[in-house]
């Protein structure tokens, strides 16, 4: 449930083929293999990846082109949430789009998109307009992306993070009433320090007592752990009936005290514990002179 439910499929013959194809007439690059599932293969030009803004010597605005390639089920997802019927699933064959990237709030936007057939003829094309920049998390298509992007200017390790065994950190868990399982964790790759606050995202689930999950909620927090107060950034839920939804509105968005003996106390401690010993890895990209 953590993942996107997809079964990882790797098409080495294909790959091959797809690593040499030009993304637009006169303009030819180098595609740089992601990953590859059974709907999708994902790429990225490491030499057209542009640094266009920084402060104080710390790239804040990242600009760069991915490619997708579709398989003919990835194609028909695709042009549906698109809302796209006008284009059949068979002739879609990849996309290009060129997207901006600001690694200090972990968001990723599309500049322009353009669907493509197999002999490289444009079907489709989007100039987004207003710009909409969405943060990048466990849920998200572009995570793969945007990891890549960012280690190709600042190599600090976060595919590696993405992908590590123990990107999630175990807060607590307790019993249920029914006889089932509440756990929350948090999603280390997803954390940063910004002045006193500790961004990150968390998933709390439930399972009941045949371990089948029946709620989720997944939310962005902000902790600051010196006051010992938190606050819910945004939050969605998901449920066997309804799938996801965001019930962010039903937050304040005020910062509250944290309790002793609470779950979010043992969160923060665990959470202080590791703002401890990866510093670093927190202040990764970091604008604060602290």
């Amino acid at each position: 449930m953590i993942r996107r439910l997809t079964v990882t499929v790797v098409f080495v013959c294909s790959l091959v083929i797809m690593l040499g194809v030009s993304y637009a007439a006169n303009n030819s690059a180098e595609w740089y293999w992601i990953s590859s599932d059974a709907k999708y293969s994902k790429f990225f030009a490491p030499e057209k990846v542009q640094v266009l803004r920084s402060f104080d010597n710390v790239a804040v605005q990242i600009s760069a082109w991915t490619k997708t390639t579709y398989s003919p089920a990835g194609a028909q997802e695709t042009l549906d949430n698109y809302g796209i019927t006008d284009i059949k699933a068979g002739q879609l064959a990849y996309s290009l789009a060129e997207v901006e990237i600001n690694p200090q709030n972990r968001t990723l936007a599309y500049i322009r998109e353009s669907f493509y057939n197999k002999d490289d003829h444009k079907l489709w094309e989007k100039v987004s307009s207003p710009i909409r920049p969405k943060e990048m998390n466990s849920q998200e298509f572009d995570e793969d992306f945007y990891g890549f992007i960012v280690d190709s200017v600042f190599n600090q390790g976060e595919t590696a993070r993405i992908r590590a065994e123990d990107r999630w950190l175990a807060l607590w868990q307790e019993n249920a009433g029914d006889g089932g399982l509440i756990s929350s964790m948090a999603d280390t790759s997803t954390m940063r320090l910004k002045s006193q606050n500790l961004i990150f995202w968390e998933w709390q689930e439930k399972k009941n007592a045949a371990g089948e999950v029946g709620n989720i909620f997944f939310q962005k927090k902000a902790l600051n752990i010196s006051m010992y107060t938190e606050k819910v950034v945004r939050i969605m839920q998901w449920t066997p009936g309804n799938g996801w939804k965001d019930i962010t509105n039903t937050t304040d968005g005020m910062y509250h005290a944290i309790e002793k003996g609470t779950n979010s106390e043992k969160a923060l401690k665990v959470l202080a514990g590791y703002e401890g010993s990866h510093e670093r890895w927190l202040k990764r990209y970091s604008l604060d002179n602290e």
